[in-house]
């Protein structure tokens, strides 16, 4: 509560002092409203333009601003300023779920977006990716189906299980995907106790303009701590905002959540070597060959002051590289380049990289030009087009990236793998131990009753190449 005597004045949107804002201008005390009421009527037109639309995905989240310190040394494999050995660069981290709209609960189990955008001296970086390092496909022309599948249905308007499980058992290449999110780990109790992953491979870009790849790792300190189907019925019965929750309340008591960066490395004569593609975002690479190393750590130590500015007005794009990263020629990757860019600029607007929460901390020289809600004045100029002979920003070839060579025919390639879509499924099956397994089939089990039996046996045999007992456990459950 304030303790300053005396608020300011309100006022109108224009500025003009307010005498009365409870009470409607009428004629006499019990007559109707007079439309000279501009300032009744500037309050209910601001209230009905106080949302914009809502993210197609990740549309409930919360987040948080922070640190992001690097400790380790990856100096010789990137020029990236903020990656060098000390640097410190301020950060927003946003958590959400994936399917759900605003209103959904947190304890749903469903994947979780973990979303970075790092402010650095050389343009922000945005990392946005989730809990679990695989993606389930790996072209981007199945995306808008994929997200069909999962929101809600055309007539009912209702959550079809039958939708998503027939689009898993028609794309094999879910399977591994699957196995993680009806795993322990896949229901996270919060957003502070849950890893976060890239997900895809990056390149990084050294100062001989030379490329490897990697991908990034976010460890909790926090511990792992994830709840079973029973414990987060019970916690959404209780609190349909239990992540939320918890991260905004923790930070505010002073117990701010941290994380290790880690990366994984790969040269590109390792890349060609590998027995499967290593731009394929449903696969993981082998810590065994490619081990984690430690680079820094993320801190959050901040909540925001506003969540519409702050939260909601935040926009992510993959797109958002600075000199020393680069992408790779990960096919889904390379559609959400597109998706994401194009997404934030028909929900938040033309300018949305302009607004604070999005605005980088290094100079932004652009041609981009006027349309709705232009932020700033631009300086008189004569270089309002590019190239120009007075001065504006010109490109600069020494932040050009190394060239990639490429071939094949250009065409439309079936992109199924076979028994390589079960591989890793499979093993990571063999690392639980008996009890995890069972929980793992009762949650697979529970989730498909009442899709249609077709669709369930075609699903089950997926699980069967995964490993048998694990088809079997399931297809016992559901009775076929």
């Amino acid at each position: 509560m304030t303790t300053n005597p005396r608020p300011p004045t309100l006022t109108t949107a224009g500025g003009a002092p307010v005498a009365d804002s409870q009470h409607s201008i009428t004629a006499g005390p019990r007559g109707p409203i007079l439309l000279q009421d501009y300032q009744m009527a500037e309050k209910l037109a601001y209230l009905a333009r106080e949302r914009i639309p809502e993210r197609v995905l990740h549309a409930k989240g919360a987040a948080a601003l922070g640190k992001l310190r690097i400790t380790g040394d990856i100096a010789r494999h990137t020029r990236a300023r903020f990656l060098q050995p000390g640097r410190v660069t301020p950060v927003l981290v946003r958590f959400s779920g994936l399917t759900g709209e605003r209103g959904c609960a947190d304890a749903e189990r469903d994947m979780r977006g973990f979303a970075l955008k790092a402010y650095t001296e050389e343009g922000n970086w945005d990392l946005v990716g989730s809990h679990l390092p695989v993606a389930c496909i790996r072209d981007p022309q199945k995306f808008p189906d994929l997200v069909r599948a999962l929101k809600r249905h055309p007539v009912s308007h209702l959550r079809s299980p039958t939708a998503i499980w027939d689009f898993w058992s028609l794309s094999p290449e879910s399977i591994h995907q699957i196995v993680m999110l009806f795993s322990d780990r896949g229901l996270p109790s919060s957003y502070r106790h849950m890893h976060g992953y890239g997900a895809h491979a990056f390149g990084l870009i050294n100062d001989a303009n030379e490329r490897c790849w990697v991908k990034f790792h976010f460890k909790t300190r926090q511990g792992i701590r994830c709840l079973t189907d029973a414990q987060a019925r019970a916690t959404i019965a209780e609190d349909r905002e239990s992540a939320q929750r918890d991260l905004f309340e923790a930070i505010e008591r002073g117990e701010h959540p941290c994380w290790s960066l880690h990366v994984q490395l790969m040269s590109q004569q390792q890349a060609e070597a590998l027995s499967f593609d290593a731009f394929d975002p449903t696969k993981v690479w082998p810590q065994a060959e490619f081990p984690l190393v430690e680079l820094g750590e993320l801190t959050l130590d901040a909540n925001p002051d506003n969540y519409f500015a702050q939260v909601e007005q935040a926009t992510f794009n993959p797109a958002h590289m600075v000199p020393g990263l680069c992408i790779s020629p990960d096919r889904l990757l390379q559609g959400r380049l597109l998706a994401y860019a194009d997404a934030q600029r028909y929900r938040v607007g033309t300018h949305h990289a302009a607004l604070p929460v999005n605005r980088p901390r290094a100079p932004v020289h652009t041609y981009h030009a006027d349309g709705a809600m232009r932020l700033d004045v631009p300086p008189r100029t004569d270089a309002y087009y590019e190239p120009n002979s007075f001065g504006g920003p010109r490109p600069d070839r020494q932040h050009a990236e190394p060239t990639f060579p490429l071939s094949g025919d250009a065409g439309r390639f079936d992109d199924r793998q076979g028994l390589g879509d079960y591989v890793q499924a499979t093993a990571l099956y063999c690392r639980m131990g008996s009890a995890e397994r069972e929980r793992l089939a009762a949650n697979i089990a529970a989730a498909m009753a009442g899709v249609p039996e077709a669709i369930q046996r075609r699903q089950v045999e997926h699980f069967r190449l995964v490993d048998a007992g694990l088809g079997q456990g399931i297809a016992a459950q559901l009775g076929i």
